[in-house]
C-alpha cells in the first residue's frame, strides 16, 4: 500500500477546528497523526474509508438519494423548531450549509459539546 500524507487537515471533533494536522495514511487507515490532540488522533485514527452504509437511508433501510432527501424535506417542513445536532464530524462546509437550513426552517442548532 502506498504512503499518503495530507497536510493541513483540519479537525472538526471537538470545535476548535484545528487545521494543522498532519495526516498519514496506508490508503485504508490513518496510520500516524502529526498535531493532533489526543481527541484529534483518537477521532482521526478510528475512521476508516471503507464505506459502511448506502449512500441513504430512510427507517434504517437502504433508499435511493432522492427519496431520502424527498423525505428530509417533508419532514423539516412539518416540524416545529427542528434540532440541528450533532456536526462535530463534518466538514466545515457542511457546518455552513447547516447553519443557513436550520435558519431557513426556523430551527435550532447545538453542539455535542453542550453536554
Amino acid at each position: 500500500m502506498e504512503l499518503t500524507v495530507v497536510k493541513n487537515a483540519t479537525c472538526t471533533f471537538c470545535g476548535c477546528v484545528c487545521d494543522d494536522i498532519e495526516l498519514h495514511s496506508d490508503g485504508v487507515r490513518i496510520t500516524k497523526t502529526k498535531h493532533a490532540c489526543s481527541l484529534g488522533e483518537s477521532w482521526f485514527r478510528n475512521h476508516t474509508a471503507e464505506r459502511l452504509y448506502p449512500d441513504a437511508l430512510i427507517d434504517g433501510q437502504p433508499a435511493t438519494l432522492d427519496a431520502a432527501i424527498d423525505r428530509a424535506a417533508d419532514v423539516l417542513h412539518r416540524a416545529h423548531m427542528p434540532l440541528v445536532y450533532g456536526l462535530s464530524n463534518v466538514t466545515c462546509e457542511t457546518q455552513r450549509e447547516a447553519v443557513a437550513l436550520a435558519e431557513l426552517v426556523a430551527g435550532v442548532i447545538d453542539s455535542h459539546t453542550s453536554l
